[in-house]
């Protein structure tokens, strides 16, 4: 039983300490998970609020098949579906907005990613396919394996090694346009960066 899982017990059994680890020790990842589907930090960290919400209200049970951490951004990618459901139009905005939305990321990213090439690559995936930029996300930013990726995506592995491939292509020639040398190789060195953040 991972940590999340055995916070998420104590929890269960009266103990809010247990809610408190979890959303510490999840709550950073999981923003940035769920940006990649709304792209915009302040709806993500809203989302966020809205999936430990989920667990303290409805307290849904975890099955222990897969990892904490792949259950719980399993119901962050449900919330976030269905708000994208819900608010599908494009809401008018003043441009000051925009500035602020823009501001408060670009801080958060900085916080969380500190050095300037990981920074490079954080903003050259987001302007990636929001699939690509899920698959990026979780498995080389949260660790998770292809098959925990699949889980929490509702595909299967062979459709997520399609992606990994196809992002990491997307990714390397998005780059090369910056002007960067890139190879896959120089791109998985800088995603075990990541990971070991």
């Amino acid at each position: 039983m991972d940590n999340g899982a055995g916070s998420y017990r104590r929890f269960l059994d009266g103990d809010d300490d247990g809610i408190v680890e979890i959303v510490r020790d999840y709550k950073d990842g999981l923003i940035f998970y769920i940006n990649s589907y709304v792209n915009n930090i302040h709806i993500a960290e809203e989302l966020t609020e809205d999936t430990f919400f989920k667990l303290i209200v409805k307290k849904p049970k975890y099955r222990y098949q897969y990892s904490f951490k792949a259950w719980l951004y399993t119901i962050g990618r449900n919330v976030s579906l269905d708000y994208l459901r819900k608010n599908s139009r494009i809401l008018d905005k003043p441009a000051d907005d925009y500035y602020n939305y823009v501001q408060d990321e670009i801080n958060l990213e900085k916080e969380y990613f500190k050095e300037e090439r990981k920074i490079l690559v954080r903003h050259t995936i987001d302007g990636l396919k929001p699939e690509y930029r899920q698959v990026l996300y979780l498995v080389y930013f949260e660790g998770f394996t292809n098959e925990e990726t699949a889980k929490i995506t509702k595909k299967n592995k062979h459709q997520i090694e399609t992606l990994v491939y196809r992002a990491k292509q997307s990714l390397k020639s998005k780059l090369e346009k910056e002007g960067f040398t890139v190879t896959i190789h120089s791109l998985n060195k800088i995603f075990i960066g990541f990971s070991t953040m």
